[in-house]
């Protein structure tokens, strides 16, 4: 017996240092989202970039402590398949009133295979499912916020709940007019509801903490009526130089929610004891957001990897369909693949590329992770990078297979790696990203109204990505995507540069008539430089599309619009890029009120 109670004495010790290393992690994620308010109220906008960045390198870095710590103190790469067993059980004894033990367990995950062999990536030392439940954990302890706070007005006390809901956070700065955005907000929801009787349960129910984004902070909850359940955010932007806040719109439907916690916009900063809490309230408001997407959105990235993994096999186990090269114009830089069933795109890189693409495997790797630290602004798709990940062969099919051995040979193995009988197509390293319909195939089907708004869309996607400091490089219709609601999102990286390493230059004039007549360029170019008016040729050729981008975004194809946004990002200026239309910003529609009532007025 001696023997055994050593071991399992050592199993705990090792279960208790996994957990101490998450713990860590957790703890210093949550300063960091803490320290988003001051920021905000603060107007650092430079320094919550910042700290977005670095806190998603915050888990590798914690990862790789623990797993060295593991090494160090326990020989853990040499230990026998029972003492972890045996650790795997003493972590879930750890996990029983802990506040975030799903979290955990992907920590676990995370540390234990990157210390163990491949092949025990499908036995029972790690967490292929939750083993500990998440509902109705709550905060508790001196000074812990509920995960969301109730307000119950009458319709007497409509306005100033509302106003209340809004003190109760405790922003540092004054608002500009409180009042008059309390007005706005309760009027407009007021039509949102219709005329309605307040029922038994008339409720306003809010999460107890901010949601920080770019320059916005923004209050989220919904309101409760009988069976009726509406849900909102409140965007609170600075007033411009005044050192005052103003509520900037209300949001107010499920669509509306789906744009702010869409997958091409960056992580939120939010503080939460406990994160499956705001998960599951966040689900109430977006039911058809699936839950992996809403961690991701939470700056919960990790765990936004390993639920996804988990629906992916969920979804493997409950279809039949095959794997298949992916519709649309082939890649030079990537191969693409899909399941025709499940609304995602698998991307690979290609072991070799054409003369015209002077890149490396290493370069494109490191485009594809400035996307995943920047501030993507609703128009770059997010993306999940995996390694080693196992697909049945029996699901992809021959064409497939043999473009995956024509370009991708070094990532790829199909093998019966666990000598069950089951032939698996294993890739060394994978993308993944939601799936859109390509946009230049969209314009090729779309009416002359879809076509127009997705004209105007694509360069409003551009203008975005100028404003965040992103040149997308490639601009050619294949390279964006049209999303459900009709938005254009940009999903090819691999030339992406900022904004602020680009030359942006005119064409210099011929000459010569030589030069004139040449299909050879006469000048200079050197390799970061840009020149907008040569885009026109690429991508103007169809008439209609033409005059609608013409009509809308002649200035694309100027250099000085380019080098402007690049001095005054130089210059330390940081845009505004909101997830709704500025037609719905209150100030917005205080100005068109305010023109009407002009117009009406007698000369």
């Amino acid at each position: 017996m001696f023997p055994h109670r050593l071991t399992d004495s050592r199993a705990f010790e090792i279960a208790r240092a996994l957990i101490e290393g998450f713990d860590r992690h957790y703890h210093l994620f949550s300063q960091t989202n803490l320290d988003a308010k001051a920021r905000f109220e603060a107007a650092d906008w430079h320094g919550q970039q910042a700290a977005q960045r670095e806190r998603i390198e915050f888990y590798d870095k914690r990862v790789e402590e623990a797993a060295e710590r593991l090494q160090r103190d326990f020989q853990a790469g040499a230990l026998k398949m029972d003492v972890w067993q045996q650790v795997k059980l003493h972590y879930i004894g750890l996990l029983v009133d802990h506040k975030q033990p799903e979290l955990a367990e992907t920590f676990f995950n995370s540390v234990t295979t990157k210390i163990l062999h491949r092949s025990y990536f499908h036995n029972d030392f790690i967490f292929v499912r939750p083993a500990v439940a998440t509902e109705y954990i709550e905060s508790d302890g001196p000074g812990a916020l509920p995960t969301y706070r109730a307000y119950y007005p009458q319709m007497a006390t409509w306005r100033s709940a509302w106003r209340q809901l809004v003190q109760d956070f405790g922003l540092a700065l004054p608002f500009e007019d409180l009042d008059r955005d309390i007005d706005a907000v309760a009027g407009t929801l007021e039509q949102v509801l219709g005329a309605f009787t307040p029922r038994a349960n008339f409720q306003i129910q809010v999460l107890s903490s901010l949601f920080f984004r770019n320059k916005a902070a923004y209050v989220v909850g919904k309101v409760i009526n009988g069976f009726q359940e509406t849900p909102f955010a409140l965007p609170i932007l600075h007033v411009e130089e005044a050192r005052r806040l103003a509520i900037d719109t209300v949001l107010h439907s499920e669509d509306d929610l789906l744009m702010l916690f869409s997958y091409a916009r960056a992580y939120f900063m939010v503080h939460m004891e406990v994160p499956s809490a705001y998960v599951q309230f966040l689900r109430s408001l977006m039911p058809r957001k699936p839950r992996a997407e809403i961690y991701s959105a939470l700056g919960l990235q990790k765990q936004g990897k390993n639920s996804f993994y988990r629906d992916l096999l969920y979804h493997l186990r409950h279809s039949t369909d095959t794997f298949r090269i992916a519709p649309g114009i082939k890649g030079m830089v990537m191969l693409v693949f899909d399941l025709p069933s499940f609304p995602f795109v698998f991307k690979v890189i290609k072991d070799y590329y054409p003369p015209q693409k002077d890149t490396t495997r290493e370069q494109i790797k490191g485009k594809y992770l400035l996307v995943k630290t920047h501030d993507r602004v609703g128009r770059m798709a997010d993306t999940l990078e995996y390694s080693n990940v196992a697909f049945p062969r029996a699901r992809f099919d021959d064409e497939l297979i043999a473009e995956l051995q024509q370009f991708c040979p070094s990532l790829l193995e199909i093998s019966d790696r666990d000598g069950d009988g089951e032939v698996e197509v294993i890739l060394s390293h994978v993308y993944i990203e939601r799936r859109m319909i390509p946009l230049n195939l969209y314009l090729q089907e779309a009416t002359p109204a879809q076509m127009a708004a997705a004209v105007v869309e694509y360069g409003n996607a551009i203008k975005d990505l100028v404003a965040a400091n992103i040149f997308p490089g490639d601009m050619l219709w294949k390279n964006f995507g049209v999303t459900r609601n009709g938005k254009v999102v940009f999903y090819d990286y691999d030339e992406i540069e900022y904004i602020t390493d680009c030359n942006f230059r005119r064409v210099p004039p011929p000459r010569n008539e030589e030069d004139e007549m040449s299909g050879e360029i006469w000048y200079r170019v050197g390799p970061k430089d840009v020149f907008p008016e040569t885009f026109g040729p690429f991508l103007l050729g169809n008439p209609a599309v033409r005059d609608v981008f013409l009509a809308h975004h002649a200035d694309l194809l100027d250099a000085a619009f380019w080098q402007g946004h690049k001095e005054r990002i130089l210059a330390g200026h940081v845009h505004d890029v909101f997830p709704y239309e500025p037609t719905r910003r209150f100030r917005a529609m205080r100005a068109a009120a305010t023109d009407a009532a002009g117009a009406a007025t007698p000369a």
